[in-house]
């Protein structure tokens, strides 16, 4: 992988920052993209490469792709990390907040890929790595729309990997677990916005809790794990289409394929301790 550009976005913080540093350890040429350049400045100190990018702009994704066209001839590795979780309940959730969710986590990043793929086919070779989550396999109270957006995700990955398995570019899922982020508590913050008064207020309590309590932090994983995984989807020769990594996420997933539905739902209602 030593020179291979490699353009990870949302890097500002978390499982992106995390990424960023380990693929830049490994020799990749590296540019980090987000909206809070300021909070990148330790990664500019590395010799990573940081770019403003707002991936619901699309003029600042083709300015972003654009440079380092110019600069390093063009991104070989595409990793597709922003993105963002809004919990309520779907009759609480205004629809231009919905749209916001998925202009970031799905159309977002659409648009990040058709940008690099020109490059990609031109050379016959290329990989786009999509962190979603297994909340792209699951499905949690309150979480309607930041589910939609990840099962979206991987609907949309799988049949990219078919269309681009003729011109040697390869597409692959992170799917993380429980991960030590903000992630969680910009979650519980939205949820006890949305729907934290009326009917929904008992169910949007006790799941924030589950979002941001001290639990859920103490037994979660260090983006550190996810980056290694990363890594691994960037590096290996035949990557596999689906790395599930993280605390919850392998077992969750699991139970989901063996559960009937109702026994899911009630597994879930049961784990986020909501009132019944």
């Amino acid at each position: 992988m030593p020179g291979k550009v490699v353009f990870v976005t949302g890097a500002s913080s978390g499982i992106g920052e995390a990424a960023a540093v380990r693929l830049h350890s490994l020799g990749c040429i590296v540019y980090a993209g987000a909206r809070r350049t300021a909070r990148m400045a330790h990664l500019a100190d590395r010799g990573i490469r940081v770019l403003a990018l707002d991936v619901t702009d699309p003029a600042s994704c083709r300015s972003a792709v654009d440079r380092i066209s110019e600069e390093a001839g063009g991104v070989d590795v595409l990793v597709n990390n922003a993105g963002y979780g809004s919990y309520g309940a779907v009759e609480d959730v205004p629809l231009p907040e919905a749209r916001d969710q998925f202009d970031v986590n799905v159309f977002g990043t659409a648009e990040l890929i058709r940008l690099v793929l020109p490059h990609m086919r031109e050379r016959r070779s290329g990989r786009i790595v999509n962190i979603s989550s297994m909340g792209g396999r699951i499905h949690t109270p309150l979480g309607g729309w930041y589910h939609a957006t990840k099962f979206a995700l991987e609907g949309l990955s799988d049949c990219l990997r078919l269309e681009l398995q003729p011109f040697g570019i390869d597409v692959v899922l992170v799917e993380p677990g429980s991960i030590r982020t903000e992630w969680g508590g910009i979650a519980a913050r939205k949820l006890r916005e949305t729907s934290g008064s009326g009917p929904y207020a008992g169910q949007a309590e006790a799941m924030a809790r589950t979002l941001d309590g001290e639990a859920n932090a103490r037994f979660s994983s260090s983006p550190t794990v996810v980056a290694d995984a990363v890594a691994r989807a960037v590096t290996d020769r035949r990557p596999r289409t689906r790395y599930v990594v993280g605390t919850g996420a392998r077992p969750l997933i699991l139970l989901r394929t063996v559960l009937p539905d109702r026994a899911f739902d009630t597994l879930m209602r049961v784990a986020n301790r909501l009132p019944r």
